[in-house]
């Protein structure tokens, strides 16, 4: 009973920070912090950004995806063979890269998330790149990026704490280094589902959440 629980509660974690859906996460969460950066005076005026991102980096890769599984072209949609891998890593890889060339001839969007969707795009290609030699974790890569995401929005932007409400607590205040301890709870939690739910061993857990953290600095050597 409590296996099949922790079980849920992996699958939850890994769909819910399934690692298309970061640089949608990551934009919200510059939006809330410093909407200032892009132009814009809340976050509401950034609707179609938000869904533009959303369409390209997570909506159209997924049906993309979701067709070549239907034209069994993939096993499953897990994609538990690394063979299955190839053509949804080349397909998702264009679309990242057509988005950062994009957001980079735009001037409305500031630097540091044009660093988040270069390094994103790189952690993609470098990971098809190892997928070939050896199975890696990309829920680890996603993570590993939204850290480091984190990490470089303290560094390189201005950023304010944010007020939200919630229910029953009322009003309460986030500051980055809560949002940046938070961020370490949930890689850690969706790293240890992947490994309850046996998709994949340590090793590729590690080797992912490098290739992620480590390829966002490389972009921001890469654009500063």
């Amino acid at each position: 009973m409590i296996l099949s629980m922790l079980r849920i509660l992996a699958h939850f974690f890994s769909f819910l920070f399934h690692p298309l859906l970061i640089l949608t996460y990551m934009l919200i969460i510059l939006l809330m912090f410093n909407p200032y950066i892009f132009g814009q005076r809340d976050i509401a005026d950034t609707g179609q950004l938000i869904i533009l991102v959303f369409l390209t980096t997570f909506f159209i890769p997924a049906f993309s995806v979701a067709m070549m599984k239907l034209l069994g072209l993939i096993k499953s949609l897990s994609m538990e063979d690394k063979q299955d891998r190839t053509g949804p890593f080349i397909a998702t890889g264009i679309f990242y890269l057509w988005m950062y060339i994009n957001l980079a001839k735009n001037t409305n969007i500031p630097d540091a998330y044009k660093i988040f969707v270069l390094g994103a795009t790189i952690g993609l290609f470098l990971a098809f790149i190892i997928n070939i030699f050896s199975k890696i974790s990309l829920h680890a890569v996603g993570m590993g990026g939204l850290l480091a995401m984190i990490v470089l929005t303290m560094r390189i932007v201005a950023y304010y704490d944010f007020t939200m409400f919630v229910p029953v607590l009322g009003l309460i205040t986030i500051t980055m280094n809560t949002l940046l301890m938070i961020v370490i709870i949930l890689a850690g939690l969706v790293c240890t589902s992947r490994l309850l739910l046996q998709a994949h061993h340590i090793q590729e857990i590690y080797s992912g959440f490098i290739v992620g953290f480590s390829t966002q600095f490389i972009a921001t050597a890469i654009l500063l």
